[in-house]
């Protein structure tokens, strides 16, 4: 049975009467000024805390990570209304699609046994891979998959925050395993979203649209889906919305879905953001590169620009490195800018604490990273001196901060 979408459509309507458009009330809340009170004394600092007498404003530059997972459950109403209070100028929706080809806002296209509690329901006989217990040294295991449930079926399941406990001998306990910097304190009642219905949404809080084409989990063709055929519908559900292109910047790691859009839809396709992880992942037409030697870079940024790519977004580490202890950009970031793309980065406060280094997001930086500070010190870096266009976060309201005071 499906749920019924009046409690969507409620959620819309007080997302317009209570934070709507113009009219949304915008809240820093308590942690930017908890950051900067953990700065290095300096002029950034000293700036940052003139500032706190500022009242916020919406900024494009400040891009809503699937939301704000850092404390709500990631792709739902709650979470994108949360960021869009934060004054996120640009919310996302990751995209996926169901086993009758309809898209839904999902990261991946297999996590519903870590993101919903399709586990605990019949719906639990359609997984890919079964819940199988730890057992010794061996970690429990699940594969759940949008494309192996109907809409109807996806309407069904509870979000809750993206984690699993490694050592679960139930399913039960697999719900947990959520990190120690986050919560499940805003898990209850939460609303999952298709791709359209988070088009009305965002439309409703005043808001941009961000939308990653994810990477199949299937093989397609899918049942006669074609890739083209998942990337246009995508495009299309924007067009049928009514939505201007100008408003809508369409994401995809495959720089074949890029080339598609500029293509096919010249007038999304100028907006299309190539985001780059070939620190990891190869292609055909995309080469393992080393951030900080140009001579990997395959394509070149200058070949990018020449293919009709205008946007590109890596992670933050690939932007930055040290020098005589200062953060600064990285070879990467010099010869984006010298190509003429414009960036955009991911993710500010997906690494909890950086007491300890950061973790995978700070790694170019590490031995620079030693308290919580350094998020604001690195945001610094990466508008200033890199000249990113947007900054995704877990947590809008920093990066709203940010660019509120130095007026961005």
């Amino acid at each position: 049975m499906s749920l019924p979408r009046l409690t969507v459509a409620a959620a819309l309507l007080a997302a317009t009467a209570l934070p709507g458009h113009a009219e949304t009330v915008l809240d820093y809340g308590p942690r930017p000024y908890y950051l900067i009170d953990r700065m290095t004394d300096g002029p950034l600092k000293e700036k940052l805390t003139a500032c706190m007498g500022q009242t916020p404003s919406r900024s494009d530059f400040s891009i809503g990570h699937r939301g704000a997972p850092l404390m709500f459950p990631e792709h739902t109403v709650e979470s994108n209304v949360a960021a869009a209070r934060m004054g996120a100028g640009i919310l996302e929706c990751d995209v996926t699609f169901t086993k009758d080809k309809e898209l839904v806002c999902r990261h991946a296209q297999n996590d519903l046994h870590t993101t919903t509690d399709i586990l605990l329901t019949d719906l639990a006989a359609t997984c890919i891979t079964p819940f199988t217990p730890a057992s010794g040294d061996t970690p429990a295991t699940a594969e759940c998959r949008t494309s192996e449930i109907t809409l109807a079926e996806f309407r069904t399941l509870k979000p809750k925050m993206d984690a699993a406990d490694a050592k679960a001998t139930t399913p039960e306990a697999y719900q947990g395993g959520i990190a120690a910097f986050r919560t499940d304190l805003y898990t209850h009642g939460a609303q999952s979203l298709t791709h359209a219905e988070s088009i009305e949404l965002f439309r409703s809080l005043g808001a941009k649209f961000t939308p990653e084409l994810k990477s199949p989990s299937v093989e397609m063709p899918f049942d006669g889906f074609t890739q083209a055929d998942y990337a246009q519908k995508l495009i299309d559900e924007y067009k049928a919305a009514g939505i201007p292109p100008e408003d809508v910047f369409a994401q995809s790691f495959d720089l074949a879905d890029i080339l598609y859009w500029i293509e096919n839809e010249p007038e999304f396709g100028a907006q299309a953001v190539y985001l780059d992880d070939r620190y990891e992942a190869e292609t055909e037409i995309e080469g393992l590169i080393d951030p900080m030697d140009p001579a990997s870079f395959k394509p070149t940024m200058q070949e990018l620009a020449d293919m009709g790519v205008r946007y590109i977004a890596p992670p933050t580490w690939m932007l930055v490195t040290v020098e005589d202890g200062r953060i600064v950009p990285s070879p990467y970031a010099q010869e984006a800018k010298a190509a003429g793309l414009k960036i955009i980065t991911w993710t500010l406060e997906r690494s909890g604490p950086l007491a300890t280094g950061g973790g995978w997001y700070f790694q170019s930086i590490k031995d620079v990273t030693d308290n919580d500070g350094v998020y604001f010190e690195l945001l610094d870096v990466l508008a200033q001196d890199v000249g990113v266009e947007g900054v995704f976060s877990d947590w809008p309201a920093t990066v709203t901060y940010y660019a509120n005071c130095m007026g961005l």
